[in-house]
């Protein structure tokens, strides 16, 4: 059994009224076990509550209810700088006119750490994040990559227990930002410390993390690891805010087992996945499947449905050419739309399917999904 060494329970955070006299809740209820070694990822859009949480966490605010335990202990009343946690924000707070090695070497010595030890332990650290030739520098002198290196530095030196990380490569180009997520991940491997990550980017979060919170409105959504997130979503926001999804409403008239049969467009039975659902029959429900989980194939009006698949007649709508594959608009029914991802495995492009294009359109039962929320 894994070690917990974050654990929220029932956390409730509230701002003062801005009009009405009404309290905000930026955190509503939020439970979760974070453990020990692991790479944790909140993910949301913004105002979701994540960065709020992460605050909490770290002791830059107090809950209005609920209990926060670090290694067991509880935190209530405990203040940020007596806490075992360290931050490392997405604008790195360095300072301008110190070079990187005392930046590093700050934290240290607020706690009175002997100079010697303190210079040797930030050198260490500095040669961790592969900056040893940048210890007499000054911030400026340094790329944005550079520089974020410098403020986990600087939050590793104090060797955290957990390091909470808000953002930290927001501010960077993709091209960097991409290899500074490998880099983190990798680094984190290396040193074993529990990572708390805050971020609103998805592919940032599915790169990275042992396991994702997905928030919104204050609330957890569902806690999974990414490929659970990913192809298993718990409710349409999920499933919509992570990757790409196509949602296609309709009617329960059947389940057998784990499968539902959905009446689509009044003449056509889908099936698909109940998974932590259970709708009753007649219910609205809605179909969801990944477009790169699609088949497209030339129409064949004689053609029979496959066992376990679904199909559908649809025409192309629009193509847009986008390198590693090519993507699909398709209409299927009176007004639904399908977005469809085709892998570009030749290089030869002439058989690819063309606008008004009537098409076969098929997808495993096993890759969709039914949802009710």
């Amino acid at each position: 059994m894994k070690d917990i060494k974050v654990e929220l329970r029932n956390i409730i955070k509230e701002f003062p009224a801005r009009r009405d006299d009404v309290p905000v809740r930026a955190v509503d209820n939020v439970s979760m076990e974070i453990y020990d070694g692991e790479f944790f990822a909140m993910l949301g859009p913004s105002g979701c509550g994540k960065t709020t949480t992460l605050r909490l966490i770290a002791g830059f605010e107090q809950p209005t209810s609920g209990e926060i335990l670090l290694d067991g202990q509880m935190m209530q009343g405990i203040p940020a700088f007596q806490r075992p946690v360290n931050t490392v924000f997405q604008d790195y707070a360095l300072f301008p006119h110190m070079t990187v090695l005392q930046n590093v070497m700050f934290g240290l010595q607020m706690e009175n750490v002997q100079r010697k030890e303190a210079q040797d332990r930030a050198l260490e650290t500095l040669d961790l994040v592969q900056l040893p030739q940048a210890a007499r520098r000054k911030p400026n002198e340094l790329s944005g990559g550079q520089q974020q290196r410098v403020a986990l530095a600087r939050a590793l030196v104090k060797r955290p227990s957990v390091l909470l990380l808000d953002e930290p490569l927001g501010a960077l180009d993709l091209k960097l930002r991409r290899e500074m997520q490998f880099e983190l991940k990798a680094m984190q491997q290396q040193l074993g410390i529990t990572f708390i990550y805050v971020t609103h980017d998805q592919e940032e979060a599915l790169t990275m993390a042992n396991r994702i919170a997905v928030m919104d409105g204050g609330h957890v959504l569902q806690i999974g690891r990414p490929d659970e997130i990913y192809e298993s979503p718990a409710t349409r926001f999920v499933a919509d805010f992570i990757g790409e999804t196509n949602f296609l409403q309709g009617e329960l008239v059947q389940r057998n087992g784990g499968i539902g049969q959905v009446n689509f467009n009044g003449d056509t039975l889908l099936e698909a996945m109940l998974e932590d659902v259970d709708p009753i029959r007649g219910q609205e429900v809605t179909v969801a499947i990944r477009p790169e989980k699609i088949i497209l194939l030339p129409y064949n009006p004689q053609a029979n449905k496959p066992a376990g698949m679904n199909l559908l007649q649809g025409h192309i709508q629009q193509k847009h050419y986008i390198g590693t594959d090519t993507r699909y608009i398709v209409r299927v029914g009176k007004d639904a739309d399908l977005i469809v991802r085709v892998q570009n495995t030749n290089y030869d492009h002439s058989n690819d399917f063309k606008n008004r294009d009537v098409v076969n359109v098929l997808w495993d039962k096993h890759n969709a999904r039914i949802l009710t929320e």
